[in-house]
This record gives C-alpha cells, sequence and structure tokens, in this order.
C-alpha cells in the first residue's frame, strides 16, 4: 500500500525565543525537521509532505534539494487544521502524521504503528507518563477500547489522572482523513481544530482506534525551549556513545561526547573527553584522539595519534601520523604514512610524505612535501599574492631551517638544505645549501640607550 508521510513543521516556538523557525534549531549538527525527515525516508514513504507556516521560506531553503512537497498553513489553527492543508495531496492509502520538533522517534517504532492500520483500525502512538501535564488523555471504555483523546486544558479531574498520553502520531487512511479533517470544530479551550478529535469520529464510525508504545519516552519528546532542546540533544549523544561503546570504542567519558554527523570506528580506538566529530569521519583501527579534538569530514588511518586540542577539517591521514597538540589541518591536506604536523601548525591543501614532519609553528599551505622531509619551527609558505595562490614543491630528504619563508612558486629539491631564517623566492637544485639572510655584524662593547632621567 502506497504511504504519505505529514510532517507538521509550522510552529513559531516562541519559547525558543529566537528568530530562527523553531524546526530549523540544530540537534546533533542538523536541523530538527531533517532528524523526521531522515527517519521518514527508512519508511520508503511514497511522497513526503511537510507543512510550513512561520518562516516557510527559510524552511523551504533549508530543505531544497529534497524530495519534499510543502503545504502552507498561513494561520496556526491547530493540528488538525495543519494536517487539512496536506490533504489534496494525499492518496487513499496509508498516511502518517510526524511533526517537525520530535526528532528522537525511530523507524522501527513507526514501522509497528503503520503495521496495525487499516480501513477499520486507526493507529495512534501513546506512552505512559509519571507526570502528564500538559498532555492529552487517551481516553477508554470499560472494555479498554479507546473512545476519545481529551486535551489537558479541556479535560476534567478525573481525566487529568489518566497517565496513559497522546504523543500526537498518528496512522491513518487517506479516505479516514479526508471524511474526518473537514468535520472538526474549533469549539473547545483554546478555540484550535484539534487532530485528536478525529478518534470520536472514528469510534462513532466502529472503528477501532489500536494504540502501539515507542521503547522510551525520549522518542516522542518534542522540542518548545532551550532546556528540552539540551535534553534531547545529550539523549542523542547517550545514545550515540552507547553505540561506539558496544562496539568496542574506549570512551574516556561517555557524557562528555559529540557525534554530529556519522562516525565510524575500528577496532581499540581511544576517545578522550570533550571530542567532537562532525560530517562523515572515520577513525581506524588503534587510532587515539586527545581530548577537546574536533575532527569535520575526515579519514583518519590506523594507529594515528592525535593530541589534544586539534583541529582537523577535510584531511586525509594515513596510518601512524602523529597530529598536535593544537595542530590544524584545514581541507585538502593529506598526510603519508609515519609524517608529523606538530604544535602549533597548520596545513592546507597540502601533501605531506612518508616519514616528514613539520613539529612546531609553522604553516604549510598549496604544498607538496616529499618523504622524509624536516620543516623547521616558524617556517612558513608564502602562498598567497594578494590575488592568487601559488604553490611549493618539496622533494624528498629535504630540510628547512627554522623561521624560514618559503615564496611561492618555488621548489626545493630532492636533499636541498635551507639554512634558518632564509626567505627562499627562487628554486633551490637537487643536494644544495640556500642561505638567503643579511650577514651578521657584530660590535663589540656595544652599549644600550637608557632612559633619560
Amino acid at each position: 500500500m502506497m504511504l504519505d508521510v505529514v510532517i507538521l513543521a509550522a510552529g513559531q516556538g516562541t519559547r525558543m525565543r529566537s528568530a530562527k523557525p523553531k524546526v530549523l534549531h540544530p540537534l546533533a549538527g542538523k536541523p530538527l525537521v531533517t532528524h523526521v525527515l531522515d527517519t521518514a525516508e527508512q519508511l520508503s514513504a511514497t511522497r513526503t509532505h511537510v507543512v510550513i507556516g512561520h518562516g516557510a521560506e527559510q524552511v523551504e531553503t533549508e530543505l531544497d534539494g529534497r524530495d519534499v512537497r510543502f503545504a502552507l498553513q498561513a494561520e496556526q489553527k491547530g493540528t488538525g487544521h495543519a494536517v487539512a492543508q496536506a490533504l489534496d495531496g494525499l492518496g487513499d492509502g496509508k498516511v502518517l502524521i510526524l511533526y517537525g520538533d520530535v526528532p528522537l522517534i525511530r523507524a522501527e517504532t513507526l514501522t509497528a504503528l503503520l503495521d496495525e492500520v487499516d480501513e477499520r483500525r486507526l493507529g495512534l502512538l501513546t506512552v505512559t507518563l509519571t507526570d502528564p501535564s500538559g498532555y492529552g488523555r487517551i481516553v477508554r471504555d470499560a472494555e479498554g477500547c479507546v473512545t476519545r483523546i481529551v486535551e489537558h486544558k479541556d479535560a476534567s479531574e478525573a481525566e487529568r489522572g489518566i497517565t496513559e498520553c497522546n504523543t500526537g502520531i498518528v496512522a491513518a487512511t487517506g479516505a479516514q482523513l479526508k471524511r474526518w479533517l473537514p468535520q472538526l470544530s474549533a469549539e473547545n479551550a483554546q478555540g484550535e481544530y484539534y487532530l485528536t478529535d478525529i478518534f470520536a469520529m472514528a469510534a462513532a464510525e466502529g472503528i477501532e482506534v489500536a494504540t502501539t508504545s515507542p521503547a522510551s519516552a525520549l522518542e516522542v519528546e518534542g522540542v518548545n525551549n532551550r532546556s528540552q532542546m539540551a535534553t534531547l540533544e545529550r539523549a542523542y549523544q547517550r545514545d550515540q556513545a552507547e553505540r561506539l561503546l558496544t562496539a568496542g570504542v574506549a570512551l574516556a567519558d561517555p557524557t562528555r561526547f559529540d557525534v554530529r554527523g556519522r562516525l565510524d570506528c575500528g577496532h581499540d580506538v581511544f576517545i578522550d573527553v570533550g571530542c567532537v566529530f562532525e560530517g562523515d569521519v572515520t577513525l581506524g583501527d588503534g587510532v587515539s584522539v586527545g581530548p577537546y579534538t574536533l575532527i569535520r569530514d575526515s579519514h583518519i588511518a590506523a594507529e594515528t595519534v592525535i593530541e589534544a586540542h586539534s583541529i582537523i577539517d577535510g584531511a586525509e591521514v594515513a596510518a601512524r601520523a602523529y597530529i598536535g597538540p593544537f595542530a590544524r589541518l584545514r581541507p585538502g591536506t593529506r598526510l603519508a604514512c609515519d609524517s608529523k604536523v606538530g604544535n602549533f601548525v597548520e596545513t592546507k591543501n597540502a601533501e605531506v610524505g612518508e616519514g616528514s614532519k613539520i613539529n612546531h609553528l609553522s604553516y604549510i599551505g598549496d604544498a607538496r612535501l616529499g618523504r622524509g622531509v624536516n620543516v623547521g619551527a616558524g617556517t612558513i609558505t608564502c602562498n598567497y599574492d594578494g590575488a592568487n595562490k601559488h604553490r611549493t614543491e618539496i622533494g624528498d630528504d629535504v630540510f628547512v631551517g627554522s623561521n624560514t619563508a618559503l615564496v611561492a612558486p618555488v621548489s626545493l629539491g630532492d636533499g636541498a638544505t635551507v639554512g634558518a631564517g632564509s626567505t627562499i623566492n627562487k628554486n633551490v637544485d637537487a643536494g644544495a645549501l640556500a642561505v638567503a639572510r643579511p650577514r651578521q655584524t657584530t660590535r663589540a662593547g656595544w652599549k644600550r640607550p637608557r632612559k633619560l632621567k
């Protein structure tokens, strides 16, 4: 049967106290609504509809390129009214209603709910809460059948004592929704068109309401303020940490660890506290990541050691490399086996050959280093002339003395040596020594100037 997924994402989210639409606030590095969309994609939906309202243009821009249909809710008049905006685009098959601010819902939970739905059965996801304040309550008859849902503001004292609550996640058929939504009324405490009123209509038609529940209440928690956002962020990260721990990754502290994308790890990987992983990151066997390191869209091969406070962005690192502390590898950096990029070294669009070392306080950009190169402290490649970038080519077994400026375009041949403090703006032949600095002058008995009293 065909499946339509409707994601409600029109709310303003005033309690977030932000100009940004609530569904675009990031959880684990991506907008709330994209978490829901990614889950919906796992269900192989025929069509996905996103109901937008507040900040509609921003939401459309964020979701540009995704296979979704937008429906505009110009005025926010309740959940029933929101779903009705997508009604014309629905087929008569199954319809799943989700929320753009409920990011942790699992595909397995939704599949179980959809399995309950047909023309004679309506599906509802419920959750039992110790404190149900603010939630709609599930009202059942003596036989345990759902007869209606009453919103908290409209509930009697007895009904408020019910702990089984409505999550808002509903599975129905398009034919049912097309029959019931036009009948909704706004005669209630909030003056809104409640989607939950369709359950009384279902009961009146003799249609059974089948309920299922999530494995954890966190799956169905929504975001209404910054505190709830922080709670769900930590819940998401705890799940990521548990996944890695189960796979054998050693985390120094699972509560101080963030994955904002995809992280794949080999055997015997160690990750210290405060590390952040963004985009697609792979850590090979035996990789060790020091504290407070950021790695983004990078592949780190086996036995590499990354010391504290390093930033690795868009880099390819081969086996047994040594990085940091306080190193910054920018996009286009490629480190070969047994190479080293040390403390306070920055690289960009640079290839560092096998066994080569850039140990301290250097910048290497738009460059290629051969095998066995040693770059002294304070060395920079002057790759930018104010308009264009130029390359530096360094051969095998080159020694570059400290505090050297290599003015690109320039090349150093195999086995060349550059004296410390040089400014090199001409090519250096293989095996040659280049020294480009003023001759030292020494004056015996020199007296320093003194301040006048």
